[in-house]
This record gives structure tokens, sequence and C-alpha cells, in this order.
């Protein structure tokens, strides 16, 4: 090889070099840069079960804990169901679009958008979006998930049936088994699974505290708020282990934990009068705290929820926020801290609520909230009107008026409607809830 071609050929190494040293670089900086992602989602979980959220009966110390160490909303929002509330997490869209137990394929999830920017998903736990059916393409794998362990749908009728990924994987009755079976899952995923030079989105859905609850040998009978209470405090404890590893892992200081529940507590009077043939003692409901009513319900308690957000140097310590925030933000509030854009294809209900999480706005960027079809809030204010578009379960023979307005900042527990001292806000509020409904 003559002189000029060995020169060019070394020049042409050295850029070819230079060029991968550069993208390694970048990719670095850009991976720094953007959170992993570990969302914690529990099952009928009340808003006032846990202590940072008002109980005096069940002992969380490292909710609490997690609670100081970020940020915890007090006016947040998922669906008023379990399988809307999932699909509206995934989407970004109300389960009027994203269709809730009935999620069609062609929906988008965050986990698919956010794996083409180079992020690995996990989704642990319970799915509830697949018609509680195994079918293919509206399961994990299919929806964006490159590993699922879990179970389809809920433990109503006391059994759950597991896969990972598509295939079959056993099945129990031992309820007390299944939080810290979902923990080891992730923990394992932690460790064990994931490839440690690309981020990760890890989706943790609990059965608990769904139906037919209970509590390990552990645990059972340790509590002062009786099986529920082991529950809430078991739950406590194995979340623990799971911000353990991310600790011991090093992976704290670059990940975001959400940690929320799918929808209010199971505290009808018309449901226990049932219990399905629940275990003795099994009275199970969660503390709706100063919200009415519960799971199920257009009031407060049946979809405003107990969150919190941690990401050490971004989301401020020990602070408290009464912005209006939901499940339907976390996708484009992703897409900004991971850098994938929201579909244009489809109404996207979400708001980027990044300015909000970083403690850079006060009010963040959402006033309106829309009730699975009963209602609106806009500001303080709230309107329903009485159609019983909720479960059987959650009809409360109280509402007597056709509409109904409150106001939350003065009336959390919605116990006075203003309906007819405010026609105005009313008309107003009739014709937004019409235009939520017919946007697609």
């Amino acid at each position: 090889m003559n002189s000029k071609h060995s020169s060019t050929r070394t020049l042409l190494l050295g850029s070819i070099v230079l060029l991968t040293l550069n993208s390694q670089m970048l990719l670095a900086r850009n991976n720094s840069d953007r959170p992993n992602i570990l969302i914690i989602f529990t099952d009928d979980q009340g808003y006032g079960d846990l202590g940072c959220y008002g109980s005096k009966t069940n002992e969380t110390p490292r909710m609490d804990q997690l609670a100081k160490e970020g940020m915890r909303f007090t006016n947040f929002y998922a669906q008023h169901v379990c399988g809307p509330s999932r699909s509206a997490l995934l989407t970004a869209r109300y389960p009027l679009r994203s269709k809730g137990w009935g999620m069609p394929a062609d929906e988008v999830t965050f986990a698919e958008l956010i794996r083409e920017v180079g992020y690995q998903t996990a989704c642990i736990g319970k799915w509830d979006v697949s018609n509680r059916k195994p079918i293919i393409d509206r399961m994990p794998n299919a929806q964006g998930f490159d590993y699922y362990f879990g179970t389809l749908g809920a433990n109503d009728g006391g059994t759950v049936k597991f896969h990972e990924n598509n295939e079959t994987a056993g099945s129990t009755s031992d309820m007390g088994s299944l939080i810290r079976l979902y923990t080891d899952k992730a923990v394992d995923y932690l460790k064990n699974k994931r490839d440690p030079d690309k981020p990760f989105v890890l989706y943790v859905a609990h059965t608990m505290m769904h139906t037919i609850i209970d509590a390990s040998p552990k645990f059972k009978g340790t509590s002062n708020g009786g099986l529920y209470g082991d529950v809430v405090e078991e739950f406590d404890h194995h979340t623990g282990r799971l911000l353990d590893t991310v600790d011991e892992l090093g992976l704290r200081e670059n990940t975001l934990v959400i940690y929320t529940t799918d929808n209010g507590p199971w505290n009808q009077p018309a449901y226990t009068n049932r219990k399905k043939g629940h275990p003795e003692g099994s009275i199970f409901w969660g503390d709706a705290g100063p919200l009415r009513d519960g799971k199920g319900s257009c009031y407060e308690a049946g979809s405003r929820a107990p969150c919190i957000v941690r990401w050490p140097g971004r989301v401020p310590a020990n602070k408290v926020s009464d912005a209006i925030f939901a499940t339907i933000d976390f996708m484009p509030t992703f897409a900004n801290l991971a850098g994938y854009k929201a579909p244009a294809d489809r109404m996207i209900d979400g708001i980027d609520q990044t300015e909000l999480i970083f403690g850079r706005s006060e009010d963040g960027a959402r006033d309106t909230y829309f009730y699975q079809g009963n209602g609106v809030r806009q500001g303080k204010w709230k309107y329903l009107i009485a159609k019983h578009k909720v479960p059987g379960y959650a009809r409360d023979t109280k509402r007597k008026e056709v509409e109904e307005l409150y106001d939350l900042d003065t009336d959390i527990g919605e116990t006075t409607s203003l309906a007819s001292k405010h026609p105005d806000k009313v008309r107003r509020f009739r014709v937004l809830l019409e235009e939520i409904k017919r946007k697609q």
C-alpha cells in the first residue's frame, strides 16, 4: 500500500473512531439527562391510607419517607375504576377514548414511544386492558413492554393466573403472596434482566388492595387496621425493599419514582352487603380520608388518588402541591424528559407537567379534569350531572339534584351543592362537559 493510501486509511479510521467516541459521549450525556422511570401503582387504595396522607391507623414509614424525599400531591387524579384507570395511564387518553378494559391494539402507549428513543421497558403485575384475556396483540409485549410478568385481570374469584411475556406461568390462590412476588420480580428485573447501559421504565402494578385481599403470615395480624391495615403495611415494607434496590444499584439519583393508585377504596355499603364470598374477616375497604364515597363514584373519593413523585436534585424534596395533576399527564411529561413525541394523530388529554414536578410552577399546566362522563372540574369548581354512569355498587342514593356544583377549596367532602346559587357556572360547565366528550 502506498503512503498516500495509507495516510488516507489512517485518516478515515481516525474519523470513524472520533465519530464513534462522539456518539458514545452524546448517548452517555443524553442518558444521564434522561431519567429511569419507576411507576408503583396500587389497586383500590384509599386516599387516606398512608401516614403522609393523614392515616392515624396504618404505619407506613417507607412511603412517608418517600414523601419527605419528594413531592406529595393532594389534587391528583386517576380514574374511578380499574381497567379504565390503566388505559388512561398508558395512553394519556380519557377512558371514553382509550376504552378501559377493552383498550384496542391500535392505542399507543408511553411504553411504545419511549422504547423508540432507547429505553428498555418492563411491566410487572396487573395488566387489565385486554379484557382480562390472553389476546396477544393487546398484551404488554405488543403494547411496548420488552418484559412482562403478571396477571391479565383481577383477583375477584380468589385466584390469579400469571403470564410471563406471552406464555402462561402458573397461578395462585394465595393472595397474601402477591405483594412480595411482584416486588421480587421487580427487584430481579433491576438486578438481572435490564441492560445497565440503557435507561429503563419499570411499571409495577400491584393486585393489592383489590377485592379479596390478604397478607402474608409475617404481616397478618400485626397492624392496628385489621386485615386491610396488614396489607397496607406489607405494601409499605416491600416497596421499601424495591426502593432500597434502586439505591444499592446506584440508580437513586437518576430515577424518577412515581407512586399512585388506580382509584379510590372499595367502601360502598351496597358492595359490603354482598362480599362475593370473601374470606372470613376480609372487611377490606380503605380510608377515603376527607373525600366523599369511594371506588366507582364520580365524587372525589372515586378518582382522587394519593401521588408521590421523587427524583433527587430535580423534584423538590418535602414539598406538598395542591395543583391539579393526573395519570393522563404521565405520557406527555415523559415525552419531555425522555425525548419522544406524543402521538399527533389522535386526541391526547394529558398535559406536560414537567414544570410542576420540578417545582418551577406552583399551579402546573392543568386546570380542568373530566370525571368519566359524569362531570368536570375547573379550578376549584366541580360540576356533576346525576346520570349514574358508574358501577351499581357506587350509586349514591343521596344524590337528589339533577345537577350539582361544589367548591372543592371550601367543601372537599362535597357536602353542599351550590348549583342553585350559581346558574351561570352550571350553564358554562354543561357546555364544557359536552365539548370534552365530543373531542376525538
